[in-house]
Parts: C-alpha cells; sequence; structure tokens
C-alpha cells in the first residue's frame, strides 16, 4: 500500500503543513492562496467593480459515493455544484474556498487526483480557490472524503435574478438532457450495465448563463435542478414565486438509456438529479433568443423550450402527457438516490 492519510496529517504539525504545502498547493496555487492566511484578503479594485454591483455567496458539501464515476469525480463536481450555485443568481464566479474532511486511512494517490481534479475544473470554470482548510477524522467515521465548499461572485449592476420576479407567461426553458448525473453516479455505485455508456453531465455552467444573459437580458429566475432534479426545482420555485408551471412532458429532453434505466429502477427522470443543467424563465418576447443562445453553447445544445408560468394551480406544478391528460408534478418525498452529490 501507498502512502495513506494519518491523524497527524490533521493534527496542525510538521505532517499538515507538509501535505498543504505539497499536495494541495500546487495544483492550487495562486497569488491569494499563496497568502497561506486564515482568511483570503482580495483586492477587489482589480476587478473593475461599479456602482451597484453586488456579491453572491453560496456554500456546499459533497459527499458522493463513488468518489469517482463517469464523467467526473468529488474534486471536480465540488467546483462545478459551487460554480451553478453562484452563477443562478446571475452573478460572474470568482472565487472558492474549500474543507476537506478526510478519513484516516485514505490513499494519498486518491487525495491527489481529486485536488488535481478540482484544479483543472477551477481552471476551466475560470474561478480560483483561494483559501481552504483540512480535517482528519478517525478511520471508519469519514467514508474518505468530504469536501466542503463557499463560492462569491460578482452580481452587475442591474441584474436581478430570483423566483419573485417570475411572472405569469413566462416561457421555462431547459439547457440540456435529464438525468445523466444521477444515473451515471448509481449505475457506478450498483456495478449496472447499461448497453450505452452513461456519463454525468457534472459541468460549470457560468459560461452558459453570461451567454443566455447576452440574448435574455431580461431573465427572471435561474435554477440548476441538482437533487430531487427538475420536479423538485420546479415545485420550489413555483411555491417561492405563488404561480403555476405547466411543462410537456414530451419537450424534455432525456437520453435513451436514462430513460430505459429509468424505467428499469422505477424512477421518474424528472426526480433524477443532475450536475450541469439549467431550468431559465424568461420573457415571452426573449424565449427564442435566449433558446438560441442556449443551443449555440456546447453545453445547451440540447436545450429544450418546456413549458410555460400559469395562474391557475398556484404552487404546483402540471405535466402534460404524451395522450393529452395532465398529471401532478409532486416534490419528491425523499431523495430517491443518496449520496449522489
Amino acid at each position: 500500500m501507498g502512502k495513506i492519510i494519518r491523524l497527524a496529517h490533521g493534527a496542525g504539525g510538521k505532517m499538515m503543513n507538509d501535505l498543504i504545502r505539497d499536495l494541495f498547493a500546487p495544483p492550487l496555487d495562486n497569488p491569494y492562496l499563496r497568502q497561506m492566511a486564515d482568511s483570503a484578503v482580495i483586492q477587489l479594485e482589480t476587478y473593475n467593480l461599479k456602482p451597484g454591483d453586488q456579491l453572491a455567496l453560496s456554500t456546499d458539501s459533497f459527499t458522493v459515493r463513488p468518489l469517482f464515476f463517469p464523467g467526473g469525480d468529488i474534486g471536480s463536481l465540488a467546483v462545478h455544484g459551487t460554480v451553478n450555485d453562484v452563477a443562478m443568481s446571475g452573478a460572474r464566479p470568482l472565487w472558492l474556498t474549500v474543507g476537506f474532511i478526510l478519513e484516516e486511512g485514505l490513499e494519498m494517490e486518491v487525495l491527489e487526483q481529486v485536488v488535481r481534479s478540482m484544479a483543472e475544473a477551477a481552471h476551466t470554470a475560470g474561478v480560483q480557490v483561494v483559501t481552504g482548510d483540512t480535517k482528519v477524522v478517525e478511520r471508519g467515521h469519514g467514508d474518505g472524503l468530504y469536501v466542503n465548499t463557499a463560492g462569491v461572485g460578482i452580481v452587475p449592476a442591474g441584474v436581478t435574478i430570483g423566483p419573485q420576479q417570475i411572472q405569469r407567461g413566462d416561457v421555462v426553458l431547459l439547457s440540456g438532457t435529464i438525468g445523466d448525473h444521477g444515473i451515471a453516479v448509481l449505475s457506478q455505485r450498483e456495478g449496472l450495465a447499461f448497453e450505452t455508456d452513461l456519463v454525468s453531465d457534472s459541468a460549470p455552467l457560468n459560461g452558459l448563463v453570461e451567454s443566455l444573459l447576452a440574448a435574455a437580458p431580461h431573465t427572471h429566475c435561474l435554477r440548476d435542478p441538482t437533487r430531487g432534479g427538475v420536479a423538485a426545482a420546479l415545485n420550489e420555485l413555483a411555491e417561492a414565486a405563488g404561480v403555476g408551471i405547466e411543462i410537456e412532458e414530451t419537450a424534455v429532453p432525456v437520453r435513451p438509456a436514462v430513460s430505459a434505466a429509468c424505467e428499469m429502477l422505477g424512477f421518474d427522470p424528472l426526480t433524477v438529479a443532475n450536475e450541469g443543467t439549467l431550468v431559465a424563465f424568461v420573457e415571452p418576447q426573449e424565449a427564442e433568443a435566449a433558446l438560441e443562445s442556449l443551443r449555440r453553447h456546447p453545453l445547451g445544445k440540447n436545450a429544450s423550450r418546456i413549458g410555460v408560468v400559469v395562474e391557475e394551480h398556484a404552487g404546483m406544478v402540471l405535466v402534460r402527457t404524451p395522450i393529452g391528460g395532465r398529471r401532478i408534478l409532486d416534490m419528491p418525498l425523499g431523495e430517491l438516490l443518496p449520496r449522489i452529490c
């Protein structure tokens, strides 16, 4: 067996300092992280802030099992998930903090791979990991590795995006296929074999959001449908905005392999988690331009117009079925697939 994490790596002494200096710092290197202080001091004037600009803050924790899955791992997922949460406010994500909870006995090689993946994901997303923390727990108390993150971004002056902005008549857009992440993680965890390889959609959505807002500057709301899938996201928004939402089941893009897996397992694809897909509520007059902008982006090539906001049945989401009927799309009662993020 190669080198492993020991309790002393979290004790604040030489072994911990060596771990930070040799394993974490090189791949994540940037001027702020190099300060190696308890907090990162950032010079805001270098970011050309304007009067009226606001900060967007988000925090998240990641406990995915297994640590590595088709299309990603806990490192890239932590970056993508936090970047996306910040971007859903219309912000430009800039900085991340990272806290690692390591289990005694974790192989150093595994940790190195996760940190490298995190560094690559941060570079692709255009964000910097500016400060972090490491703790080690006893063997049997941590399932290998957990990650906690916080994200900070800048919301440009004049941009106001959120559930309270949703209005009757808004068009509901979906940026890509659904269920890819949840089913990919489940297939890896349970050793399920499908005719087509299933890969997580985990990706940073800030570039896609930037393109969308350039084409549809009056976009009212954005949401990344992670745990609970599209069903949870739409129900949360319908309740928060006090509106009804109706979607067309046939308009929702689902990969055949995901559809087949969900049918076999008894899942509704609308309730399965995503990590690289967004839902957008846009004004009708900007809907076509918004949809075209999504489809021009590599992460939005499967974008679709899936529904509309209505006055009726406030707080509820209805699905129009292929045979012309309607069914209620409820909020999932619990997490169908635990430990998927």
